[in-house]
């Protein structure tokens, strides 16, 4: 993919501002429609607020092979309320109205191969979407969807895992844009009481075959889990404990609230972790 082809998107242009900066991205991820709809919208915003750069919206699925249970059960809430993806493309739309927080489709390839690729893209693109993270779908295999996201201006991200050879990342990388999602622990979605103890090693490995930035996920739970990764990595990325501060809160007024108060303690200890003194993810 060429790489200058995204090089003006919102994702890139927010990566370049965080290098600027010398910090770390924070990405949480939410399913969208979980518990609703109007809460995604509300959810967007408080993220945004409490100092989220980037947001990835989970697209529900019945077969959800890459989630733990916390995700899963977040999956299951969102389409029993009509988290369907022309219902979630019409949320993103009413969404830019108010916001520019680059906003990323993550979820599998079934739901996206019904609905249509090319009609896909070109909707996610109108509504304000800017990339799709499809967890099922490998480069090799992703060219019906990969030709129409390039054109509509969309980046195609790809996940690596610790078992990834090198080369193998190698050739990820060149099939991708906006950034790598680096599988933090191998297995599903879900909190992890610590994390691998080669996992800096790994991504520092991975810096030499690819110039994108370097997201780690999966099993990042805490303010102190986010702050170790973020000494090595680009941007982190958590999910499974924000599905569970939805679930226990479901029926609070106060969801939003909670769930703003943890993303403001990640964002901190992010920033603390890189303690201000403009040192690349590189270095």
């Amino acid at each position: 993919m060429d790489p200058e082809a995204h090089a003006s998107g919102r994702i890139a242009s927010t990566f370049r501002e965080l290098t600027r900066r010398g910090e770390s991205a924070l990405i949480p991820f939410i399913f969208a429609g979980d518990p609703d709809l109007e809460h995604t919208r509300r959810l967007v915003l408080e993220l945004e607020a409490r100092g989220a750069d980037l947001i990835e919206l989970g697209v529900p699925f019945s077969d959800p092979t890459a989630d733990g249970p916390a995700n899963q059960r977040a999956g299951g809430r969102a389409l029993a309320a009509g988290a369907t993806l022309p219902a979630i493309l019409a949320t993103v739309a009413e969404l830019r109205k108010r916001t520019q927080i680059p906003l990323i489709l993550f979820g599998y390839f079934n739901p996206i191969l019904h609905y249509g690729c090319e009609r896909l893209c070109a909707d996610a693109a109108r509504a304000g979407v800017d990339g799709l993270l499809v967890v099922d779908l490998p480069p090799e295999e992703a060219a019906e969807l990969a030709r129409p996201a390039r054109a509509s201006g969309l980046d195609l991200i790809y996940l690596l895992a610790p078992t990834t050879p090198l080369e193998r990342g190698r050739m990820i990388a060149h099939s991708a844009s906006g950034f790598l999602y680096y599988v933090a622990v191998l297995g599903v979605t879900g909190a992890r009481t610590q994390l691998s103890a080669d996992l800096k090693g790994k991504v520092r490995a991975l810096r030499d075959v690819t110039d994108l930035p370097i997201g780690v996920g999966f099993g990042i739970s805490t303010p102190e889990q986010a702050a170790e990764v973020a000494r090595f990595a680009d941007a982190v990325v958590v999910g499974s404990a924000i599905s569970q501060l939805i679930e226990k809160n479901a029926g609070s007024e106060r969801v939003v609230k909670i769930v703003g108060e943890f993303t403001s303690a990640l964002k901190a200890a992010i920033r603390a972790a890189r303690g201000g003194d403009g040192a690349t993810a590189a270095e």
